[in-house]
Parts: structure tokens; C-alpha cells; sequence
């Protein structure tokens, strides 16, 4: 009876579907929500916007291979090879660097990601609807175009949204590309917020725009030295603007802690504007376990790359003061270590909180006896090298082995640390991004203040860096002029130096070095003398330039996206 009764139903509902399937209003969708290219609605493009900001969290805080924050560093003067994995390894062993590296594949790939996003919001937008909108997208593109021509040459100009797979892609002329570069950041300029007018403090403003200007017409001006004078201009109006001061006494959080004031800026929760930071021009803000749920993008690998990984000792623990966890993925050069500083006794860059040198057993309640051979470093008490046998305590100097140096113990820069109590392995940074600081707006000025033979007012700039950075030293000794530089100091490497003094840690050092030409010229400064040093080898002039990736010229099969001479397959 239940058969007969429902069967006639069952049948009915079939026949209904059927009957309205041959309707083309069937298959319409109606969705309730959308986010997709075209679209103009204040909340799609918001979404849209913070979108390239998550790509920029993406790009920078890969994990997927721990190394490839290395690429940008070693392989150069100040940086080389530590406890590396392998992405990272041809960018110092330039020889096997080629087209299927994985690392310069991603960067690729992520910056015309950025360049596709903007292109759809640009598309969308157009030049006279929501402007400051457009103006956001106009500077990521400007950033990703940057990237690609400064670090491959010519690349593939794409100015309207890619909806549909292309695969006749080709290189257009670095001019041609800096053309849109500067159309962009004009716009930019014009139409980006002023600071503190933006939505929150790591949305893009004018002073953002301002800066990769700078940097992008000082490459320009390699080519069209008027140029220079532009770039000139973009960093006074912003040092002139009155809105940044840099960073000359103690601030924040940890005023109860040993330190200085040039530490303070890279402290968790001291490195924004509205934290007291008054040299920040994009403090990128990771928002971790704070103001947003999901905490930190990915797994950013910055304090693992750039700090050593101490915890191997017995004797250590992890600890805020040292910066917590780190890897040891790369290592300062001898250069970097040593070298630069020369000369510069006081110079607050290089205290003991900024580039630590030396530390302290930590571990409670730690006691063991140690060897010590004849240069000083830590050996087994029973090692036929040992010279003497000592007992160390917690409080005691660290002593170091000896083939600590590529991996476990070595001077390094402070301002990736940071300790979360809750994750003593500690696989992924806590802290906001360090991105672009008046201190680099004023040596950008210097560096095109020397490209027009300036070099009084190049000098005067650099000065000003110096006056911050030896104060402490001065009072002191009674020296009023100890660490000031004249004009007869100012060349491009003496500013290379004196970038890599400041912005150790926080620079694309390829990126600066492939900018002004002197990659080559400046690895030979690397200092690193031996095999088990993780020398630097096989480069060649046409690694100034990096390998179009091969996935993209084999998917692009309607034309020619030719490589870059030195990496061509057969």
C-alpha cells in the first residue's frame, strides 16, 4: 500500500524538475554573496584592496621553504649561506642557479599575482571611481613591476585584468615598464591618503608611495640620469613633511629592560606609529592573536632564517631576550661582521642589543665542565685539543664550539627576535614587518644627491643618521663630530655600507645591489675566505639578472618569452 500511495508522488516531482530544466531561468544562479572581477560595490572592492595586502603577507611570509627568505641575502656582501635547505642554495653556488629554482619561480608568480589583483580592481574601477581604491592597486603594481624589472630585466607588461589563460605572454623593454611604474606612483601620490588618514596604519598612504618612487627613479636614473632629481624630490617630501622624527631616546614597553632606543623600534608591540615609533613610514602589521581571528599568515620564517639556533646548546633556552628560536638559515659575512664596522667604535647599530655578539648560559640551575682549546672555543674536557677544563654555570659567558659559527652561534642582527611564551619552537614570527623607515628615506636622498655630484648635501644626509647613531658615544667621549663624514666620503659604496649598517635585516640586499649595478663588484667584499664557510661561488656576469621561470616559458606556448642570456636549455 506505502508503494502505491508515494510512487504517484515521486513521479510528479520528476516530471516538474523535468519540465522546469527546459527553462533557461532555471540555471541562473542567484547568489547571495559574490567577490569576483567587475564588480564596483564599496565592499567587494575592500575586499579586493585588502586582498593585495594578504598577497604582500604571502609573498614575504612563505614557509613552504624556510630558505627562501635567504635568497635575497646571501649570496651578497653582507650574507652568507648558514644551516641552509636548498632553495637558496644556487643564490650563493651561482652555478646551478637556473630556471626551475624554486625560489625565484615563487617570487615570479606572487608579484604578477599582485599585478593581476590591481589589474581587475584598476579594470573595475576605472581613473574616476573611488580613487584612493584605485590608487592602493596602482602601488602594488608599481611594487610587483619594480621587483620584476629590477631583479629579471624586461618582463611581460599586463595592464588589463588576465579572466581567461594566456599563453602569448612576451617581454616588453625596462623603459616601457617604468613608464606604467611612474604612471602608477603618480597617481599613487595624488590619490593615496596622507598618513594617519588611511584606513589603519598598514594601509597604503602617499608617504608608502613616496618611498618606492625614490627608489624606483634612482634605478631610472641609471638609464635617464634627470631621473635622479625626481628621486631627490620624492624622499624631501616626505623628510620635509614634518610628520617623522627618527627614533633618538628609549620608548614603550620595555623601558624596564636593558637596551636603546634604536633597539626599541624593532619590539614587539613597540614598532608602529601608534606605539611610539616615530620613524615608521609602512610598519607591515601581522595582527597576531590581536585584532583579527587566524593570527599571522602562513608561517613567516624571518627570525628562524636570520637568528642562530642557540637552543642547540646545553646550557640554553629559548628566551625574548635573545629573540627567541631561531634556525640559523643564514649568517652575517665577515664583511658585515667585521669589516664595516671598522673605525666606528659607538655606534649604537652595532651594540650588543642590535648585532648580538655574545650572550650568557641562561638554562636554570645549568653546571658543566668544558674544555678550552687554544683560540678560545669550547671543546670536549677530554679532547686531546683541550687546554684547560673550566666549570660554567647559568650566568656564565656563552662559550662557543668553534663549528658554531655556521648554524648555532654567530653575531646576528636582533630585530627578527621576538618569543611567544606559547610556542617555544616558535615556527613562525610574532611580530609586525619593518618595511620602510625614514632612516632609508634619508640615505635613498643621499643616493641621489650623490648621482648629481652633491656630495655636500649626500654627506649632510648620511650625518644626520650618524648624529642619532653615535649620540650616546659623543656625550660620552666628549667628541662632538665622532662618527660625522665629509664630503670627500661620499661614494656609492660608502652608501652601501652605510645602508648595510642601518638596514641589515631589513633590505632586499640583492634587490639594492642589482640596482645600482654593484652585485658583482660587491661580493667580492663578502669576507668568507673557506669551503666550510659556505663561500661564495660560480658567478657570472649574467647572474645579475635572474632566470625567467621555465614553467612560464613551456606553458606560454604562443610565444616567445624568451630567457634571460646564461640560462637557456635546450
Amino acid at each position: 500500500m506505502k508503494q502505491t500511495k508515494y510512487m504517484p508522488l515521486m513521479a510528479a516531482a520528476i516530471l516538474s524538475i523535468a519540465a522546469l530544466s527546459c527553462k533557461d531561468s532555471y540555471l541562473d544562479e542567484d547568489p547571495y554573496s559574490y567577490y569576483s572581477a567587475g564588480h564596483t560595490d564599496p565592499s567587494t572592492i575592500e575586499a579586493q584592496v585588502i586582498g593585495l595586502h594578504r598577497t604582500y603577507a604571502e609573498l614575504w611570509g612563505w614557509s613552504g621553504q624556510q630558505g627562501f627568505l635567504s635568497c635575497w641575502q646571501i649570496g651578497t656582501d653582507i650574507t652568507s649561506a648558514g644551516a641552509t635547505q636548498g632553495v637558496e642554495n644556487p643564490f650563493y653556488q651561482y652555478a646551478n642557479l637556473n630556471a626551475e629554482n624554486a625560489g625565484a619561480q615563487y617570487l615570479w608568480r606572487k608579484c604578477y599575482d599582485f599585478v593581476n589583483h590591481a589589474n581587475i580592481i584598476i579594470s573595475a574601477l576605472g581613473e574616476d571611481n573611488n580613487k584612493p581604491a584605485v590608487a592602493e592597486a596602482k602601488f602594488f603594481r608599481a611594487y610587483a613591476y619594480n621587483t620584476l624589472v629590477t631583479l629579471w630585466g624586461d618582463v611581460p607588461l599586463i595592464e588589463e585584468a588576465i579572466t581567461v589563460p594566456r599563453t602569448d605572454l612576451t617581454r616588453q623593454p625596462v623603459a616601457e615598464v617604468d613608464a606604467l611604474i611612474e604612471e602608477d606612483l603618480t597617481y599613487a601620490i595624488d590619490n593615496l591618503p596622507e598618513v594617519g588618514a588611511a584606513a589603519n596604519e598598514s594601509r597604503i598612504n602617499k608617504d608608502m608611495a613616496r618611498q618606492l618612487a625614490a627608489e624606483a627613479y634612482l634605478r631610472i636614473g641609471m638609464r635617464d640620469n634627470s631621473y635622479y632629481a625626481k628621486a631627490e624630490q620624492a624622499a624631501t617630501d616626505i623628510i620635509g613633511s614634518g610628520k617623522y622624527a627618527l627614533v633618538e631616546a628609549r620608548y614603550g614597553k620595555y623601558l624596564g629592560e636593558g637596551g636603546d632606543y634604536y633597539r626599541d623600534m624593532f619590539r614587539f608591540g613597540n614598532q608602529r606609529r601608534s606605539q611610539g615609533n616615530t620613524e615608521a613610514i609602512w610598519t607591515f602589521e601581522m595582527e597576531y592573536n590581536r585584532d583579527v581571528t587566524g593570527g599571522t599568515i602562513d608561517n613567516p620564517q624571518h627570525r628562524r632564517v636570520w637568528q642562530p639556533a642557540y637552543h642547540k646548546w646545553d646550557g640554553m633556552v629559548n628566551a625574548d631576550s635573545l629573540g627567541g628560536r631561531g634556525n640559523g638559515r643564514l649568517r652575517l659575512s665577515n664583511f658585515m661582521k667585521y669589516t664595516v664596522w671598522n673605525g666606528l667604535q659607538g655606534d649604537i647599530r652595532n651594540s650588543n642589543y642590535n648585532i648580538r655578539r655574545y650572550t650568557h648560559y641562561n638554562r636554570p640551575d645549568f653546571s658543566a665542565e668544558i674544555g678550552i682549546d687554544a683560540k678560545g672555543f669550547r671543546v670536549a674536557k677530554d679532547a686531546e685539543a683541550a687546554v684547560r677544563v673550566v666549570t660554567v654555570k647559568t650566568g656564565d659567558l656563552a662559550i662557543p664550539y668553534e663549528a658554531d659559527s655556521l648554524e648555532v652561534w654567530y653575531p646576528y642582527p636582533t630585530k627578527w627576535g621576538g618569543y611567544d611564551p606559547t610556542d617555544d619552537f616558535g615556527y613562525a614570527i610574532v611580530k609586525d614587518w619593518s618595511v620602510m623607515r625614514l632612516s632609508e628615506t634619508y640615505l635613498l636622498r643621499a643616493e641621489a644627491r650623490f648621482r648629481q655630484n652633491n656630495l655636500q648635501g649626500a654627506a649632510a644626509d648620511i650625518n644626520i643618521l650618524r648624529n642619532r647613531a653615535f649620540k650616546d658615544a659623543r656625550a660620552a667621549s666628549g667628541n662632538a663630530s665622532l662618527g660625522s663624514v665629509g664630503a670627500g666620503d661620499i661614494t656609492i659604496d660608502f652608501i652601501l655600507d652605510e645602508r648595510a649598517r642601518e638596514l641589515i635585516g631589513e633590505e632586499n640586499r640583492r634587490m639594492t645591489l642589482a640596482r645600482t649595478g654593484k652585485l658583482k663588484d660587491r661580493i667580492a667584499l663578502n669576507g668568507d675566505a673557506s669551503p666550510s664557510e659556505k663561500i661564495i661561488t660560480g658567478f657570472q656576469d649574467y647572474n645579475a639578472l635572474l632566470p625567467i621561470p621555465l614553467t612560464e616559458i613551456r606553458l606560454n606556448k604562443d610565444a616567445d618569452l624568451r630567457q634571460n642570456p646564461g640560462y637557456e636549455v635546450d
